[in-house]
């Protein structure tokens, strides 16, 4: 993997526990993941070491699967995962990325939520750039914040 990875970082006063059950959870994560208007059509979560992470997504009519599998989990602090590998830990043939999303104290309060992606080349990263990651996941973060504060009424 490159260094110097493509991270979006955000701080709110929304508990890590909201936030983590949104990403750990398929109902919760369909509605933000991707920012909108694309949407997930399916999510598939087996929350351990080596389960799968497996996500579609209807970006402009087309869809795309997202398939990998949970490398580290630490409750309400982070979760880790990559499409090298799929369930069962069998190699990926069109492998993009590592994420690790953080859930930190923030000063004051709150989460500091950090969203970090590591690429095998620099082409791929290239590509997850040219794709909007920065303004994308900064959306996602957004839409996450937004839904989760519905939960915590």
């Amino acid at each position: 993997m490159i260094p110097n990875p493509t991270c979006c970082s955000l701080p709110w006063t929304t508990p890590h526990a909201l936030l983590w059950k949104c990403w750990t959870t398929p109902e919760h994560i369909k509605q933000v993941v991707v920012p909108k208007p694309h949407r997930v059509t399916h999510c598939e979560i087996d929350l351990r070491v080596g389960g799968r992470f497996n996500t579609v997504f209807s970006v402009e009519g087309a869809e795309m699967k997202n398939e990998g599998v949970w490398l580290e989990i630490v409750p309400d602090e982070k979760l880790v995962f990559t499409d090298f590998d799929t369930e069962g830990w069998a190699p990926s043939e069109d492998s993009f990325m590592t994420a690790i999303i953080l859930f930190e104290d923030a000063p004051g309060g709150g989460t500091r939520y950090t969203a970090i992606a590591r690429h095998r080349t620099p082409e791929s990263r290239q590509s997850h750039e040219d794709m909007g990651f920065c303004g994308g996941w900064a959306t996602v973060a957004d839409q996450l914040v937004a839904y989760a504060r519905t939960l915590g009424r």
